[in-house]
């Protein structure tokens, strides 16, 4: 018995082996680009970036949400907040990173914007600005550099004075920006 069951395997391999080691091979394959993409996509990569925050002395009054919508009571409405709104008695706004002014704009719901290119694929929006914004668009600047004041510009949130709304886009997407800042005690 024992014979033939041997004989029936090693047939088997005789015919069969070179899919089965292709098949070990795809899986083998398919495995390690699984294992190589969870890893990357898990991983917050700043390329060895340092970023400053955006005011000095500032304090958090509304943080980034993209689960949990929050109400906003001028707009009556509920909604995600992809970004961060900061306020501080200083109300000088800054660069994060160094980058190049790729708009300024003004308009009645965000007040003025600021926006800004930076390497790895970052961008940061500066919104809620006075109208005395100290950058034009194709300006270089750098990391701490003053591009304007918070003020209460923008009517989406009035109701809380003077404040910095800041986005941060990685690659074109709206990402958390406690990821990126250092915001611990804020």
């Amino acid at each position: 018995m024992e014979i033939n069951n041997a004989n029936k395997l090693k047939n088997f391999f005789k015919r069969y082996g070179v899919f089965v080691l292709a098949g070990v091979f795809v899986v083998a394959i398919a495995l390690t680009i699984t294992f190589t993409a969870i890893d990357k996509g898990s991983q917050v990569s700043t390329l060895n970036l340092q970023f400053d925050e955006p005011m000095n002395n500032a304090m958090i009054i509304k943080d980034y949400s993209d689960t949990e919508l929050q109400y906003n009571e001028v707009l009556d409405r509920w909604e995600a907040h992809l970004g961060i709104d900061f306020t501080s008695d200083d109300t000088s706004v800054f660069s994060v990173l160094d980058g190049t002014i790729t708009s300024v704009t003004n308009n009645s719901l965000e007040g003025y914007v600021v926006e800004i290119t930076h390497e790895g694929g970052f961008v940061s929006i500066y919104s809620s600005l006075d109208e005395n914004v100290l950058v034009e668009e194709g300006d270089k600047i750098l990391k701490g550099e003053q591009i304007g004041n918070a003020s209460s510009s923008a009517t989406n949130e009035y109701e809380d004075g003077n404040r910095l709304h800041f986005c941060l886009l990685k690659d074109g997407v709206e990402v958390d920006p406690n990821n990126y800042l250092d915001l611990q005690n804020k």
